[in-house]
C-alpha cells in the first residue's frame, strides 16, 4: 500500500511521536510511506529519514494558499490510504477528498479536551468526520466526546486504538535500584502548559510535611510553550523554597534512559488523550501517579489516581507514595507492565491499524 500521513509538524508532541512510530511500523510491513506536514519542526525527522519515509513540508503563512497546496498533493500522490492526526490536518484531509476520492481516509483523535464541547469551530471540525472512512482516537472517554458533538456518526466508523509502544525499546532495565539514596525520584516528561499542571504539583509539594520533602525530588522534562506557566512555575518554587526538590529540564530525546532509572513517573494534566509517557511507564515497569483523566482510571490502580484540580488530593497521593516499601514499587511495576503488555503492544496496535488500512 501507499500510505501517506499527514500533520502538523515532526515536532516533540504526542501526536507527532505516535505518527512517526505508526510510520515506520507501515515501513517495516513493506508498504510504501509518505508525510505530509506544514510546519518544519523536525524533532523526529532524523527518525523518518533513517526508515526512509518521504517527508514533505508545505509551510504557507496563508490558510487558503496552503489548503489548496495540501490538496493537491494529497490528490494527485495515487495513496491507497491517507492517515491524519489532529484536527486542523483531518479537516485539511477530508475536505481534500470533496466530492469523491479513491483512497481511504482515516482520521485520528487525540485529545479528549472537554473544551472541544464548547467551541463551535471545534465542533464543526468533528461534523466533517462523516467524510472519512474511520475516525479513530486513543482513548474511549475521547471518542464519547465524539460521539455527543457529531451523533450521526456510525458507530461501525468509530473505533478506539491505544497508543502502541515498542517493547523493544521500552522495557525494564536490570541495574535499576529502587529509591537510590532514598529518596522518590520522580518523573514528569511535559511541555510547560497550564493545561500540564506543573502549579497543582508544586502546590501539592509545598502541602508535604517538612519530613516529606526530605524524601522527594521531582525532574520535570519539558519544552516551554508561549504561554506564561514556565514563568509562574519558576517564580512559584522559589517562592515556596522548593528549588532543592523540583528542577525544570529541557526536552530530551533520551526521555527513554531518565524514566528507567526514575522511581515513579507523574501526569498532573488537566486532562489529555492517552499520554504516551503513561503507557511508556508502565511498559518500563514503573509505579506511576496521575490525574484522573481519559481512560487512566480503568488501566491503573486508584491508589495513584487523584482530581488535579485539588492540590491537597495531590499531596494525598504523593505522601501514600512515600509511605510505600521498595518491595511495593516493585509489586506495582511489575502489574503496570504486565497490563501495558496486553494494550499496548507494538504488534497489537499494529496489527489494529493494518486491518483497517485493508
Amino acid at each position: 500500500m501507499k500510505i501517506l500521513c499527514v500533520i502538523d509538524s515532526l515536532g516533540c508532541g504526542g501526536a507527532q511521536r505516535q505518527l512517526v512510530e505508526l510510520a515506520k511500523g507501515f515501513k517495516e510491513s513493506g508498504n510504501d510511506v509518505a508525510f505530509l506536514v506544514y510546519h518544519h519542526i523536525p524533532f523526529y525527522l532524523d527518525d523518518v529519514k533513517r526508515y526512509s519515509i518521504d517527508y514533505t513540508c508545505m509551510e504557507e503563512p496563508n490558510y487558503f494558499k496552503r489548503f489548496f497546496k495540501m490538496r493537491k498533493h494529497i490528490r494527485t500522490g495515487n495513496y491507497d490510504v491517507v492517515l491524519s492526526f489532529l484536527e486542523a490536518s483531518s479537516f485539511i484531509c477530508e475536505l481534500s477528498g470533496f466530492p469523491y476520492r479513491k483512497w481511504k481516509l482515516i482520521v485520528g483523535e487525540r485529545s479528549a479536551n472537554p473544551n472541544i464541547l464548547k467551541s463551535k469551530k471545534r465542533k464543526l471540525y468533528r461534523w466533517f468526520h462523516l467524510l472519512a472512512d474511520y475516525v479513530v482516537a486513543n482513548s474511549n472517554e475521547n471518542i464519547k466526546i465524539i460521539e455527543r458533538i457529531n451523533p450521526f456518526l456510525s458507530k461501525n466508523k468509530c473505533k478506539v486504538i491505544y497508543n502502541l509502544i515498542d517493547t523493544n525499546i521500552w522495557k525494564p532495565v536490570d541495574d535499576y535500584i529502587p529509591l537510590k539514596n532514598e529518596k522518590l525520584n520522580i518523573v514528569v516528561a511535559a511541555s510547560h502548559q497550564y493545561l500540564k499542571n506543573a502549579k497543582g504539583l508544586i502546590l501539592a509539594l509545598n502541602l508535604l510535611s517538612e519530613e516529606n520533602k526530605k524524601k522527594i525530588t521531582v525532574n520535570w522534562y519539558g519544552s516551554q510553550s508561549p504561554d506564561n506557566s514556565f514563568i509562574e512555575s519558576r517564580t512559584l518554587i522559589e517562592q515556596y523554597n522548593l528549588t532543592d526538590i523540583i528542577t525544570f529540564h529541557k526536552a530530551t530525546n533520551s526521555i527513554t534512559d531518565k524514566m528507567q532509572y526514575a522511581d515513579v513517573i507523574g501526569l498532573f494534566s488537566f486532562y489529555e488523550g492517552l499520554p504516551n509517557v503513561i503507557c511508556e511507564a508502565m511498559m518500563l515497569g514503573k509505579p506511576v501517579i496521575s490525574s484522573s483523566v481519559s481512560d487512566i482510571p480503568a488501566i491503573l490502580s486508584s491508589d495513584f489516581i487523584f482530581n488535579p484540580h485539588d492540590t491537597k488530593d495531590i499531596a494525598k497521593s504523593l505522601s501514600l507514595l512515600l509511605s510505600f516499601p521498595i518491595s511495593k514499587f516493585i509489586e506495582i511495576g511489575k502489574n503496570n507492565r504486565k497490563t501495558a503488555l496486553s494494550l499496548f503492544d507494538k504488534s497489537i496496535i499494529m496489527s489494529e491499524y493494518l486491518n483497517l488500512l485493508k
